[in-house]
Protein backbone atom coordinates (compact mmCIF):
# COMPACT_ATOMS: atom_id res chain seq x y z
CA UNK A 1 0.00 0.00 0.00
CA UNK A 2 1.16 3.39 -1.25
CA UNK A 3 1.52 6.57 1.54
CA UNK A 4 0.12 9.71 -0.01
CA UNK A 5 1.43 12.88 0.73
CA UNK A 6 -0.94 14.84 3.32
CA UNK A 7 -1.86 17.98 1.46
CA UNK A 8 -1.39 21.31 2.29
CA UNK A 9 -2.36 24.58 1.32
CA UNK A 10 -0.61 25.14 -1.45
CA UNK A 11 -2.19 21.69 -3.01
CA UNK A 12 -5.65 21.90 -1.44
CA UNK A 13 -9.06 23.22 -2.74
CA UNK A 14 -11.28 25.57 -1.80
CA UNK A 15 -13.64 23.78 0.23
CA UNK A 16 -10.77 21.71 2.13
CA UNK A 17 -9.17 24.76 3.27
CA UNK A 18 -12.43 26.54 4.45
CA UNK A 19 -12.93 23.24 6.91
CA UNK A 20 -9.05 23.07 7.36
CA UNK A 21 -9.64 26.92 8.80
CA UNK A 22 -12.45 26.09 10.69
CA UNK A 23 -10.13 23.29 12.25
CA UNK A 24 -7.62 25.70 13.08
CA UNK A 25 -9.95 28.08 14.44
CA UNK A 26 -11.21 25.17 17.11
CA UNK A 27 -8.21 24.56 18.03
CA UNK A 28 -7.09 27.69 18.72
CA UNK A 29 -9.93 27.98 20.59
CA UNK A 30 -9.08 24.31 22.65
CA UNK A 31 -6.01 26.03 23.65
CA UNK A 32 -7.23 29.11 24.89
CA UNK A 33 -9.83 26.99 26.92
CA UNK A 34 -6.29 24.74 28.03
CA UNK A 35 -4.41 28.06 28.75
CA UNK A 36 -6.86 29.31 31.26
CA UNK A 37 -7.13 26.01 32.90
CA UNK A 38 -3.15 25.74 32.63
CA UNK A 39 -2.91 29.11 34.83
CA UNK A 40 -5.86 28.55 37.28
CA UNK A 41 -3.11 25.02 38.21
CA UNK A 42 -1.14 25.67 41.69
CA UNK A 43 2.05 26.34 39.30
CA UNK A 44 5.25 28.53 40.66
CA UNK A 45 4.96 32.07 38.01
CA UNK A 46 8.31 30.51 35.69
CA UNK A 47 6.18 26.98 35.04
CA UNK A 48 3.33 28.00 33.54
CA UNK A 49 4.71 29.88 30.16
CA UNK A 50 7.17 26.46 29.93
CA UNK A 51 4.06 24.27 29.99
CA UNK A 52 2.32 26.81 27.70
CA UNK A 53 5.50 26.77 25.14
CA UNK A 54 5.52 22.93 25.37
CA UNK A 55 2.08 23.04 24.39
CA UNK A 56 2.09 25.18 22.06
CA UNK A 57 5.24 23.12 20.25
CA UNK A 58 2.70 20.17 20.19
CA UNK A 59 -0.28 21.82 18.49
CA UNK A 60 2.02 23.49 15.70
CA UNK A 61 3.58 19.99 15.50
CA UNK A 62 0.09 18.47 14.44
CA UNK A 63 -0.53 21.67 12.05
CA UNK A 64 2.52 20.35 10.10
CA UNK A 65 1.85 16.69 10.37
CA UNK A 66 -1.90 17.27 9.22
CA UNK A 67 -1.13 19.75 6.78
CA UNK A 68 -2.74 22.33 7.92
CA UNK A 69 -1.28 25.48 6.21
CA UNK A 70 1.65 26.07 3.98
CA UNK A 71 4.46 24.48 4.68
CA UNK A 72 7.28 27.28 5.17
CA UNK A 73 4.82 28.94 7.67
CA UNK A 74 4.39 26.18 9.29
CA UNK A 75 7.99 25.38 10.12
CA UNK A 76 9.10 28.85 10.76
CA UNK A 77 6.17 28.43 13.50
CA UNK A 78 7.14 25.43 14.75
CA UNK A 79 10.92 26.52 14.85
CA UNK A 80 9.44 29.83 16.72
CA UNK A 81 7.60 27.55 19.11
CA UNK A 82 10.17 24.91 19.96
CA UNK A 83 12.75 27.77 20.48
CA UNK A 84 10.67 29.62 22.88
CA UNK A 85 9.96 26.41 24.85
CA UNK A 86 13.05 25.20 25.29
CA UNK A 87 14.63 28.93 26.07
CA UNK A 88 11.74 28.97 28.67
CA UNK A 89 12.78 25.92 29.74
CA UNK A 90 16.10 27.46 30.62
CA UNK A 91 14.65 30.18 32.07
CA UNK A 92 13.10 28.51 34.52
CA UNK A 93 16.86 26.51 35.48
CA UNK A 94 18.84 29.50 35.32
CA UNK A 95 16.45 32.08 36.43
CA UNK A 96 17.64 34.70 33.66
CA UNK A 97 15.35 37.22 32.99
CA UNK A 98 16.96 38.01 29.19
CA UNK A 99 16.00 34.36 28.55
CA UNK A 100 12.13 35.09 29.59
CA UNK A 101 12.03 38.14 27.51
CA UNK A 102 14.00 35.91 24.88
CA UNK A 103 11.10 33.14 24.89
CA UNK A 104 8.28 35.53 24.95
CA UNK A 105 9.47 37.16 21.98
CA UNK A 106 9.28 33.64 20.48
CA UNK A 107 6.29 32.91 21.41
CA UNK A 108 4.51 36.28 19.97
CA UNK A 109 6.47 35.51 16.31
CA UNK A 110 4.72 31.83 16.88
CA UNK A 111 1.35 33.70 17.33
CA UNK A 112 1.49 36.02 14.68
CA UNK A 113 3.17 33.36 11.86
CA UNK A 114 0.18 31.28 13.27
CA UNK A 115 -2.24 33.97 12.79
CA UNK A 116 -0.92 34.97 9.07
CA UNK A 117 -1.22 31.43 8.36
CA UNK A 118 -4.96 31.77 9.25
CA UNK A 119 -5.76 34.40 7.18
CA UNK A 120 -3.78 33.41 4.46
CA UNK A 121 -5.79 30.28 4.47
CA UNK A 122 -8.80 31.95 4.48
CA UNK A 123 -7.84 34.37 1.46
Amino acid sequence: MRDLPSPTAETSSRDRLLRASAGLLALLVLTGLAVIGLYSLPLGRSLKPVFLGWLLVLLASYWLYAGLGYRPLLLLQLFAFSAAASIGSVHFVLGLPLLRIAALGLAVLGGVLALINLVGMLR
